[in-house]
């Protein structure tokens, strides 16, 4: 008898299905949670981006014009960080403007004439000194916003916290960092120095 009730009470405990929700629920808690807040996070650094390189577009463009003063640029800034504050308000913004004589020289390595084909710079090959230092310089570029005709790059670097732990589950940094760049040359409201042509050793 006693056997028989222990059969019956191990087959009812076996076809029980009552509870079986919430330890499923407990199951896919976790990931489901993880995968939302992974979302979340990509999503708010996708925005960040964009509203930061339209931004950036949109100041690079006002930096350039003929009227752009050391107090005007820095109102652009100003405004570049309201905009993306509305966004990211414990953000960090840091700011870079590099001034080159021509769109060929922002791009790296001062151009020359390889007249031997061989890739090199050497036996007297003319290239174009940009910054007229009597050197090839891979950078030529100089702080600030240049002068007339000058090719501007003007970079924003925004940092913030994560809003959400899943960084350190990815083995992502838990601070964000965020760049753009545009690149707009000035207005011609003078005349600018030709760069020098000189030879390679």
């Amino acid at each position: 008898m006693m056997r028989r009730s222990l059969c019956r009470f191990t087959r009812a405990l076996v076809s029980d299905e009552r509870g079986a929700t919430i330890v499923e629920f407990a199951f896919i808690l976790p990931v489901f949670a993880g995968l939302l807040m992974f979302l979340f996070d990509t999503g708010y650094f996708l925005y960040a981006r964009s509203i930061l390189a339209g931004e950036v577009n949109a100041a690079a463009r006002a930096s350039t014009l003929e009227t752009a003063t050391a107090a005007n640029v820095a109102a652009v800034d100003a405004g570049v960080t309201e905009q993306v504050h509305r966004l990211v308000p414990h953000g960090n913004l840091s700011f870079e403007r590099r001034a080159f004589k021509s769109y060929a020289l922002a791009s790296g390595l001062e151009p020359f004439k390889d007249i031997d084909g061989d890739g090199e710079c050497n036996h007297g090959e003319p290239f174009v000194d940009g910054n007229n230092n009597l050197v090839r310089d891979r950078d030529t570029g100089t702080a600030g916003t240049g002068g007339a005709k000058d090719a501007v790059v003007y970079t924003a670097t925004l940092t913030y916290d994560r809003l959400f732990p899943v960084a350190g589950l990815l083995g992502w940094d838990q601070v964000a960092t965020v760049t753009a760049s545009a690149i707009m040359r000035n207005q011609p409201f003078a005349n600018q120095a030709e760069p020098a042509i000189r030879t390679c050793p």
